[in-house]
């Protein structure tokens, strides 16, 4: 039986290793794969496969919505009218809130787009007889594996 889980690059990983091995688990029947970190930075524009939660034009809506009705009102006493200036107001609350989105996400959330300081997970892969698969599972979840499963 072979039990996959994975791990958070910490001491909690070579902890739960030795604990295997004292529990009879061969050095063999054990094998840990890290996982790559990210190279390449992320992108900020989202398309039809791939989004990552984020709103650009959010805060353009709430300013388009604001600068039409405050454009509106004051269009009455100007000279080309309520609907124009409506127009008008609600283009530049668009852009203006596209812009202040567009800047925090490149200047301000720079850094959590690259993702500088995290480290990748760790599988561990166990090979083990199935009488010793709930003894290794427990000791796994003891020392905080993300997640575990088991292959027959």
């Amino acid at each position: 039986m072979q039990l996959f889980s994975t791990f958070e690059t910490t001491g909690f990983l070579e902890m739960a290793i030795s604990t295997l091995e004292k529990k009879g688990i061969k050095k063999e029947s054990i094998f840990a794969v890290p996982l790559d970190n990210r190279q390449e930075e992320r992108k900020i524009f989202d398309n039809l496969h791939r989004s990552d939660g984020t709103s650009l034009i959010d805060i353009g809506m709430a300013l388009a919505t604001a600068f039409a009705v405050i454009g509106a009102s004051i269009g009455f006493k100007l000279a080309w009218g309520p609907i124009y200036w409506g127009l008008i107001g609600a283009f530049g609350g668009f852009v203006l809130g596209f812009a202040i989105r567009l800047f925090m996400e490149l200047v301000i959330k720079k850094k959590k787009r690259v993702l500088k300081g995290q480290h990748a997970e760790v599988i561990l892969i166990v090979d083990c007889e199935e009488s010793k698969a709930e003894l290794v599972e427990d000791i796994l979840w003891s020392h905080f594996a993300l997640g575990i499963a088991k292959v027959k």
